[in-house]
């Protein structure tokens, strides 16, 4: 399985030490870890984090084909975990990846990924616009990873209006609805059901709901499904959200059905969030 992912390539830095981050990057290195085969469009800074940051990606097996340079400092978020190991971000602004080029990116791929971070720059919208107008993905799969205040109604839309596979924390649940004036609900059902019924494109509808595990709907047959988290000691969650949606992509796209796709998404997702790492070592049979 082949993948596009597009959006941030930066630097999470904690008082003490530093990792390459970013969820594009996280969702394509998880992808990877899958057994599939992922490429980066993304831009990063000529500078010594640009450098540490391409050889990152080498490492862990992205394709950098369609990373660019243009004349900005490398990405980098300032991250703080509360008592409760919940993460809090400082995303600084005019960066590199907020002038992500799509000329020259084709291929046969099976899907692409992006969120709505990258989208905060008005450069990145109409590069990422121009490319979905020339080229068509069997899914598109949009992890709408709300940080404020770096979101829109107009991001927000685009996103939901161009993804087939959508995954939405029930944390930015409120705020997505908001955006696009539904109601604020907590029944995941039927809000899904009202997403669906709008947004015509959409074929599958992911909650994540944190210790209380996931939901998932099929837009086509309009069926719930949901399973539980897997109980681990948490040490921090970042990176878990885009280890889920990663492993659900990859087993979706090899044809397992949704049920299976969210447990097995919640096993990977559960040790991830066992580790400091973002994207720790792992491999798939681990949880086969």
């Amino acid at each position: 399985m082949n993948i596009l992912s597009f959006g941030e390539v930066l630097f999470d830095v904690y008082p003490d030490e530093k990792f390459i981050g970013g969820a594009p990057m996280n969702f394509a290195a998880h992808f990877v870890k899958q057994g599939g085969n992922a490429a980066m469009i993304s831009a990063l800074g000529k500078d010594e984090l640009g450098e540490a940051a391409k050889n990152c990606l080498n490492e862990l097996c992205l394709d950098t084909s369609f990373v660019t340079y243009p004349d900005k400092e490398t990405g980098k978020c300032l991250v703080t975990l509360d008592e409760n190991q919940i993460p809090s971000y400082n995303l600084l602004s005019d960066v590199a990846y907020d002038y992500i080029s799509c000329e020259g990116v084709k291929g046969d791929f099976d899907a692409l990924y992006f969120g709505t971070l990258a989208l905060r720059s008005e450069y990145n919208r109409k590069s990422l616009c121009a490319l979905l107008e020339r080229e068509k993905y069997g899914e598109i799969f949009v992890d709408l990873n709300i940080r404020p205040p770096f979101y829109s109604k107009e991001s927000v839309l685009f996103a939901l209006e161009n993804a087939s596979i959508v995954k939405i924390s029930d944390e930015e649940m409120p705020t997505v609805l908001k955006e696009i004036g539904f109601d604020v609900s907590e029944d995941y059902a039927a809000v899904a059901k009202a997403l669906s019924a709008r947004f015509e494109n959409l074929k599958i509808i992911i909650v994540t709901l944190g210790s209380k595990g996931a939901f998932a709907y099929d837009c086509k047959t309009k069926e719930n499904f949901s399973c539980d988290a897997v109980k681990v000691k948490a040490v921090s969650t970042v990176g878990a959200g885009d280890s889920f949606s990663a492993s659900f992509l990859y087993k979706y796209l090899v044809g397992e059905d949704i049920e299976k796709c969210l447990a097995y998404a919640a096993k990977v997702a559960a040790f991830v969030v066992s580790k400091y790492e973002a994207v720790p070592s792992y491999s798939a049979t681990d949880f086969n």
